[in-house]
């Protein structure tokens, strides 16, 4: 099912953190894929509209503690992985997980850096995360810090294939 995706995530209170439209792509083994071209907008919360000057491609997967937004070049950051509660489809066209402050990301370089850990702690006294959630966090991003190092699918290419979609570049789902 082709179509506008809202994506939302919120905090852990419930509050509204970021916030977007994208056209929802694919759906394969690794989630749903959806995808927005440059100069697409997005949110935080209630404040200005925040420009995307690149193309743009997110993976929401299935059960899983993280999102994933594979950024076209120039962008310094290719993919930026935000560590969250497993996405829920509340709608074919909504999508919405909790965002847990942890975020993985790896560089045009190749360089994978784990940020955001001061914030993540705070957050866990402010919001009284559980020690699932914590614990979940945690493992999730170990996982992705590996996973973007060595390779793993999806972020050794097959993410490509879906930029092309939004880039003009042809491509294949």
């Amino acid at each position: 099912m082709n179509g506008d995706v809202r994506v939302v995530y919120r905090k852990y209170d419930g509050s509204l953190h970021w916030h977007l439209r994208m056209r929802r792509l694919a759906e394969d083994e690794h989630g749903v894929w959806t995808g927005s071209p440059p100069a697409t907008t997005m949110r935080k919360g209630d404040g200005p509209l925040v420009l995307l000057p690149q193309a743009q491609v997110m993976l929401f997967p299935r059960g899983r503690w993280w999102t994933a937004a594979f950024n076209d070049a120039p962008e310094k950051v290719e993919i930026y992985c935000d560590i969250t509660t497993p996405a829920d489809w509340p709608s074919a066209h909504e999508v919405t997980m909790i965002d847990l402050d942890l975020d993985v990301l790896r560089l045009r370089s190749g360089a994978v850096k784990l940020v955001d850990e001061d914030e993540f702690g705070e957050h866990q006294l402010r919001y009284g995360y559980q020690a699932d959630v914590i614990s979940e966090a945690q493992r999730s991003a170990r996982w992705l810090q590996a996973a973007l190092a060595d390779g793993t699918e999806p972020f050794a290419g097959s993410y490509r294939s879906y930029l092309a979609l939004v880039t003009g570049d042809g491509g294949r789902a």
